[in-house]
Order: C-alpha cells, then structure tokens, then sequence
C-alpha cells in the first residue's frame, strides 16, 4: 500500500534473554523521533480508528500478536479505498511504518499480553489526528484467532 512500509527486524537470542531490534536512525524509514510509547490492547478488543495528520508511525510488537489494519481514504493515492492488514509478533517480527494521511486500527490476536511500542516521529499532540468511531470505516474485525 502506498505510505506503507514493512521492516524485517532482527531478533537475538541469548539464554540469559533476548534483543528485539526496533529502529535505527541509518534506516530508510527513519523519519524523524518524537516520542516512543508502549500500548497494550486485550485479546478482541479493537482500536481505531485514527488518522495522524502529521506523525509516521513505527509500530513493533515484541510481545503477543496484534492485527494492524491501514485504509486508505486519500483523494490521489494509487491505493485509494484499499485496506492493508497484517498480523505482528515474535514469529513475524517486522516494523509497520505508516504514514500520516492513512487510517489505522488495530486488534488483540493473543489471548495473553499485547504490547506494541510505536516509535513515533513527533511528539503527541492531539491537534494532528483525527479519530472516527468503529463502524464509519466498514471492516470485518472478525475474532481474534
């Protein structure tokens, strides 16, 4: 999808724990640094969706699965009225970078911890996104597997 990205990241293993990789500032994604925050969702529950104005956002899931959903309303986009979806964990442990314009959503697939942490190119600021209820972006959800 256009404004779209997915980055393989590497995961180090070591008995005494292991590394996540997340991001680095040489990356083609990088697009600045704001803030970095971590958000947890519970098994089927749902959030969305938003839409940043401004902010890219690199999103990891080092612990859990989370089903991330991108739909693109932008009047000349090439992917206009397309969604994109994709599940992250450990086992396909990638950064989604998203760019402002695109609405985003996303759903607890794990019935333990979900944790994302977004790595985000500006700092929070309320003015720069927009957020619609559930239902005005027609997606089947369905349950989390």
């Amino acid at each position: 999808m256009d404004g779209v990205d997915l980055t393989p990241l590497k995961q180090i293993y070591n008995s005494k724990g292991n590394i996540f990789h997340a991001m680095k500032q040489c990356e083609a994604t990088f697009n600045g640094f704001g803030e970095a925050y971590f958000s947890s969702i519970k098994e089927g529950e749902v959030k969305g969706w938003k839409k940043h104005l401004k902010m890219t956002l690199n999103l990891i899931v080092p612990e859990g699965e989370i089903r991330f959903v991108v739909f693109d309303d932008r009047e000349n986009s090439q992917t206009k009225s397309k969604f994109f979806q994709i599940n992250l964990s450990k086992e396909n442990y990638c950064r989604l970078t998203i760019s402002p314009g695109l609405w985003m959503g996303f759903q607890g697939i794990s019935e333990y911890t979900n944790l994302l942490l977004n790595v985000a190119s500006i700092e929070h600021d309320p003015e720069e996104s927009i957020n619609l209820p559930l239902e005005s972006i027609i997606y089947e959800w369905g349950e989390s597997e």
